[in-house]
C-alpha cells in the first residue's frame, strides 16, 4: 500500500510540475526583444546603381522576300547563328520565272528595233518617192507658166486650154505639198510608236533584270543571322497552343514581303534596362557601366549611358508603388555575345562629399512616406526624412543629425515605437 500511494504522489506532483511549467510560459511576459540599431555618419559616399537589363543589337536588318509577284522558292539560305560578310548572300530563291521573263523581254526589245529599223528605211524610201514627185510636179508647173506666157501668140482656145493647164499643175503641185506633209507626219507618228514599243520592251528588260539581282539578297553589314519561323507552315492558318512553327529552310515556298530572316549586327550592343525612381537622380547620359552577362560569367563588358527617360513608364498588367524609368545603354561589342542575353548593369554614379548617411534598411515606407525611427529611451520615434541618395547598401540622408541613432527593423512590431512621428529637434528646426 505504501509503495502505491508514493507511486500517485509521484504522478501527482510531475502533472502539477508540469502544469506550473506550461502556465509560466503562457502567462509570464516575453523578454522586450532586442532592435538593432546604427548611427548616422557623415562623410563620403560613392553612388553607384545596380540593375538588370537586356542586350539587343545596335543595329540590324531584314531580310524580306522582294515583292516581285506570286511565290518564291528558296535555293539558299544562311543557317540560323551563322556570321557573315557585308555582301555576302544570305537567301537566294529560284530565278527561273524570272530568266523567262527576261529572255522575253529582250525578245521583244529585239523584234522592236527590227521594226524601227524597218520602219526607218520605209520612211526614206517615202522621202525620196516624195522628192520625186514634187520635182516633177514643179516641172509641170513652170512648163504650164512657159507655155501660157505665150498666149498672146496663140488663138484664143489655145490660151484658154493652157491656163487651164496651169490651174490644174498648179493645184496638182498643191495637193502633192500636202500629200508629202501627211506622209511625214504619218511616218513621225509611226515612228514615235515603234520608239514606245522599244522603250515599253527595254522597261520589261531592266525589270526582269532588277527582279533577278532582288532574288539575291545581301547582308547590308558584317553580322550573324538569326532565321524566322515560317508563318505559312500551317497552310496560313493561325498555330494553335502549344505548336512551334519551323524556321525557314530551302524548298520553302514563301510570298512577297515574307521576313526570312534577320541580320544582326554585335559590333555595337544596346541594353534596355529600368531603374527605380529612387535611383534616377543618380543616373545620367555620359556615365560609365560596366556589364555581366549571364551567358559569358568571365566577360566584362564596359560602355555608357546613352538616354535616361524623363517619364516613368507605366505598368499594364500589375501595379506597383516604385515607379521606373526606361535607360538605354551604348556598350562595346563582343563577338560572343548575342542579343536577348541579360546582363548585370553596374553604373557609376556621382561621388558625394561630407554628407550624411545611414544603412539602407534602415529606411521604411510608410502610407507613402520615407520613414527612418530615431531611438529615444527605450521607445523608437517615427520620422520623416529627406533621401539625397541610394546606394545598394546606404541611404543618404538631409534630415537628420550626425549620430542619430535608427532603427535596423520596423520596431512596430516589437511594440516599441510610437504611433506618431515626432518633430526633429530644435536644432534641425532651425536648419532647415
Amino acid at each position: 500500500m505504501n509503495a502505491r500511494r508514493i507511486a500517485i504522489v509521484s504522478v501527482v506532483v510531475v502533472l502539477l510540475g508540469g502544469g506550473l511549467a506550461f502556465a509560466w510560459t503562457r502567462l509570464a511576459p516575453a523578454p522586450a526583444r532586442r532592435i538593432p540599431t546604427a548611427r548616422v555618419q557623415r562623410g563620403r559616399v560613392d553612388v553607384t546603381v545596380y540593375t538588370i537589363g537586356e542586350l539587343r543589337a545596335g543595329r540590324s536588318a531584314q531580310a524580306i522576300a522582294p515583292p516581285i509577284g506570286g511565290n518564291l522558292t528558296i535555293v539558299k539560305l544562311a543557317p540560323s547563328g551563322e556570321r557573315i560578310k557585308a555582301d555576302d548572300v544570305i537567301v537566294e530563291f529560284d530565278p527561273a520565272e524570272q530568266s523567262f521573263a527576261l529572255e522575253q523581254a529582250r525578245s521583244d526589245l529585239a523584234q522592236a528595233e527590227q521594226e524601227i529599223a524597218k520602219a526607218d528605211a520605209a520612211a526614206a524610201v517615202q522621202i525620196a518617192q516624195d522628192d520625186v514627185a514634187l520635182l516633177h510636179a514643179k516641172y509641170d508647173v513652170r512648163r504650164a507658166e512657159l507655155d501660157a506666157s505665150g498666149n498672146e501668140l496663140e488663138g484664143a482656145i489655145k490660151a484658154q486650154q493652157n491656163v487651164l493647164l496651169l490651174d490644174e499643175a498648179r493645184q496638182r503641185f498643191t495637193q502633192l505639198e500636202k500629200d508629202v506633209q501627211s506622209h511625214r507626219e504619218t511616218t513621225r507618228a509611226s515612228g514615235n510608236v515603234l520608239k514606245e514599243k522599244r522603250a515599253k520592251a527595254a522597261l520589261a528588260v531592266q525589270v526582269a533584270e532588277r527582279n533577278i539581282a532582288s532574288l539575291q539578297i545581301r547582308a547590308p553589314f558584317d553580322g550573324f543571322v538569326v532565321s524566322r519561323q515560317n508563318t505559312d507552315a500551317l497552310g496560313g492558318f493561325c498555330c494553335p497552343p502549344g505548336i512551334t512553327l519551323p524556321d525557314y529552310r530551302v524548298g520553302d515556298s514563301v510570298g512577297s514581303g515574307r521576313t526570312l530572316a534577320d541580320v544582326i549586327d554585335t559590333s555595337k550592343i544596346e541594353v534596355s534596362a529600368k531603374v527605380n525612381e529612387q535611383d534616377r537622380a543618380n543616373v545620367s547620359a555620359g556615365q560609365a557601366i560596366e556589364l555581366a552577362v549571364d551567358t559569358l560569367p568571365d566577360a566584362k563588358l564596359h560602355g555608357s549611358v546613352r538616354t535616361v527617360s524623363g517619364v516613368a513608364s507605366r505598368q499594364m498588367w500589375w501595379a506597383s508603388d516604385s515607379r521606373k524609368f526606361d535607360v538605354i545603354f551604348e556598350v562595346a561589342g563582343d563577338p560572343r555575345v548575342r542579343p536577348g542575353a541579360t546582363a548585370q548593369i553596374k553604373i557609376a554614379g556621382p561621388a558625394l562629399e561630407n554628407v550624411l548617411y545611414i544603412p539602407r534598411q534602415a529606411v521604411f515606407e510608410n502610407a507613402g512616406r520615407t520613414t527612418v525611427y530615431v531611438k529615444s529611451g527605450e521607445t523608437f520615434d517615427s520620422r520623416d526624412v529627406k533621401v539625397k541618395a541610394w546606394t545598394d547598401s546606404l541611404a543618404v540622408v538631409e534630415s537628420l543629425e550626425q549620430g542619430t541613432e535608427v532603427a535596423l527593423i520596423n520596431p512596430s512590431a516589437a511594440g516599441r515605437a510610437r504611433p506618431k512621428s515626432t518633430p526633429p529637434p530644435a536644432s534641425q528646426r532651425a536648419s532647415r
